[in-house]
């Protein structure tokens, strides 16, 4: 299983070559308990993705419900290998449904 901290980098990657010109913003935890670890800015709208090393690692208090909120207002999505692949395929109607 590889560290949440490998696994982040590689997302981020994975997002700048798949969407040229995104900006990924690494969000502090310390500010706002909860609040999803990347903002992905694309275009003219934007996703929150909450990084975990695994489908089962635990959550921390509020994870949920700002993966929720946010995804109400855009999109978010915790994201971890297992489901790499659908939340990137989430990603693409996303950000390509907007010009």
């Amino acid at each position: 299983m590889p560290r949440e901290s490998k696994f982040q980098k590689q997302v981020i990657e994975r997002l700048e070559e798949t969407f040229p010109g995104c900006v990924v913003i690494k969000n502090d935890p310390r500010q706002l308990q909860g609040i999803p670890d990347l903002l992905v800015l694309y275009r003219d709208t934007w996703a929150g993705l909450e990084v975990k090393r695994s489908e089962d690692e635990s959550t921390q208090p509020n994870q949920p419900y700002y993966v929720d909120l946010f995804n109400e207002m855009s999109y978010a999505s915790f994201i971890f290998p297992e489901n790499e692949e659908r939340v990137f395929d989430d990603l693409q109607l996303t950000f390509g449904s907007r010009r």
